[in-house]
């Protein structure tokens, strides 16, 4: 079973939403990565190389954008974010995957 850790940036970004919503990724995050994490699923990919984060989880309309250590059974969650039509948005600026 995978520990889940946030680094200081994903904290931040949780701020930015509603109680409501952040209950709503935290118990997703706890309920989809905390078993294969690194198994693609509907919800959760694989991203092209990029400075953010290897991964992405598709929480609604919130993204979770986290690294694997298989090692350490490890997620380390990098930045939450949300979109509005193809547009994403990461501490309330439009971010460029």
């Amino acid at each position: 079973m995978f520990q889940i850790a946030f680094t200081p940036e994903a904290i931040e970004d949780l701020r930015w939403f509603k109680k409501t919503e952040r209950k709503q990724i935290m118990a997703m995050l706890e309920g989809r990565l905390s078993h294969e994490p690194a198994t693609e699923t509907r919800n959760r990919k694989r991203l092209r190389p990029n400075q953010l984060a290897e991964w992405e989880l598709r929480v609604d309309r919130f993204r979770v954008f986290y690294d694997i250590d298989t090692e350490k059974q490890l997620i380390k969650v990098e930045a939450v974010g949300y979109k509005e039509g193809s547009r994403l948005f990461i501490h309330g600026e439009e971010y460029q995957l």
